[in-house]
């Protein structure tokens, strides 16, 4: 088991996924101002521009996540970002999550995003199992998690108020026997 010192750069068919740095801010910024992806992500709040900025500077630094922009290769644009995080060296586990602007949504760029990061997290850093949780309001996203093999694997309850309405969060997970590389 590695750490997430080296940030790789990873090719599919429609998305290049590569270190994450401060100039892909303003093709970030843009994809959270859209208020779909904000709801889709559960984001409330905002940050200022300066912590934003460094804190993406800081990436390429973390030994302990791989925060990966997606860079759709059709156009060049950088369209959303892909992460590891939340690091369980113990106990060869951590988290996943993703974001996909307007520009890249509805092509099958997040489900492949989705099975390169995973499929690098298994297959070379040696993960046993990486989770996440999908809002109950963003079917689409849970389709894609189910294409790259996350099974469902509970709900947590009234876990996100938006918009003053409860939602539910499902739980899932992809586990490394479970893991079915691309081409298999």
């Amino acid at each position: 088991m590695t750490d997430f010192a080296f940030k790789p750069t990873l090719t599919g068919d429609l998305v290049i996924l590569r270190p994450l740095d401060e100039g892909d801010y303003d093709a970030l910024a843009a994809a959270m101002d859209d208020p779909d992806v904000a709801r889709l992500t559960g984001s409330h709040g905002e940050i200022t521009e300066e912590v934003a900025r460094e804190w993406m500077r800081t990436r390429k630094d973390q030994t302990d996540r791989l925060d990966l922009a997606i860079v759709d290769k059709a156009s060049g644009l950088v369209v959303g970002e892909a992460v590891l995080n939340e690091w369980d060296p113990d106990n060869h586990c951590c988290n996943f999550r993703i974001l996909i602007g307007p520009s890249g949504q509805g092509r099958g760029l997040g489900t492949e995003a989705t099975r390169l990061i995973v499929g690098y997290g298994i297959e070379t850093l040696g993960l046993h199992r990486i989770s996440l949780g999908v809002h109950a309001f963003n079917p689409r996203a849970k389709r894609a998690y189910e294409k790259a093999g996350f099974k469902e694997e509970g709900v947590l309850r009234d876990a996100l108020l938006w918009d003053g309405e409860w939602v539910d969060t499902i739980l899932m997970a992809v586990l490394a026997n479970d893991w079915i590389p691309s081409g298999a």
